[in-house]
Order: structure tokens, then C-alpha cells, then sequence
């Protein structure tokens, strides 16, 4: 008989089985170091977060900026009276005969390899039309208004 609060020694195979999870744990803190001094993958991962990081706030500027814009146009058209926003749309509107006019003879007298560059340029300001337009007109807008208070 043993006496009580001893164990019995361990059996070859609760050695082997000591040993291989010695040998486990071991496995895992040698790959946990190689990690940490693994400096290249480190700063890749560094570089990448940081990556995220300044796209998120790319995109949260750029929106702030559209925000921004949209309340300055809305501000302009608020403040500008109804004349000289009907005198805008006006010269507006004078201005896009003339540039299609010029348009047309300069597409006669154009050849073709500037021609198709031409249109490749106009189907980009198509595609933009409203903040282009909205631009002009509050371009005109702050043009006239200058121009009537110089006449003060």
C-alpha cells in the first residue's frame, strides 16, 4: 500500500503523452516569437491598416467636401435674387448656344484623331453635367453680383 497524498508514478505512456504536449506547447511559442520577429511581416501589416485607415478618411473628407459644396451652391442660389439668377440662366444659356456653335465649326475643321479625343473629353463633362452647371451658374452668379456692386 502507498501512503495517502502520494500518486502513483506515471506510466511510460502518460510520459509520452506529457512529453508531446511539452512538445506542443513549445511548437506554438517558438512560432509566437517567430512572429514577433518577423519585422518584414510586421510593418506589411502596419502599412496595410494604415492603408485602411487613410481610405476611410479619404472618404469621409471627400464626403464632408460634397456636403460642404452642396451647401455652398444651395447658399449662393438662397442669397442670389431672382434677376440676376434669371440674367445667369440667361447668359448661361447664351453661353452654351455659342460653344455649341463653335463647337460645330470647329468639328468641320478638326481631324479625326483630335476629334475622337474631343469626344472622349465631352462625354466626360456629360456624365459630370450637374456639378459642372451648378459651378457656372454660381460662377455667373458671383460675377454679376460683383459687377452690380461696383456699379454702387
Amino acid at each position: 500500500m502507498q501512503p495517502q497524498g502520494h500518486e502513483s508514478a506515471p506510466t511510460p505512456e502518460e510520459l509520452r503523452e506529457q512529453v508531446e504536449h511539452t512538445r506542443d506547447e513549445l511548437g506554438q511559442t517558438v512560432e509566437a516569437l517567430a512572429a514577433k520577429a518577423d519585422v518584414k511581416a510586421q510593418a506589411k501589416e502596419k502599412a496595410a491598416e494604415l492603408k485602411e485607415q487613410a481610405a476611410e478618411k479619404a472618404t469621409h473628407v471627400t464626403d464632408q467636401l460634397r456636403e460642404k459644396a452642396s451647401q455652398a451652391t444651395q447658399l449662393v442660389k438662397d442669397k442670389t435674387p431672382d434677376p440676376v439668377l434669371d440674367k445667369a440662366a440667361h447668359a448661361s444659356a447664351q453661353v452654351r448656344d455659342s460653344a455649341a456653335r463653335a463647337g460645330h465649326i470647329a468639328a468641320e475643321r478638326t481631324p479625326d484623331p483630335v476629334r475622337e479625343k474631343a469626344e472622349t473629353a465631352v462625354s466626360m463633362a456629360k456624365s459630370n453635367r450637374a456639378p459642372l452647371l451648378a459651378a457656372a451658374a454660381a460662377f455667373v452668379a458671383f460675377l454679376l453680383l460683383r459687377r452690380s456692386r461696383r456699379r454702387r
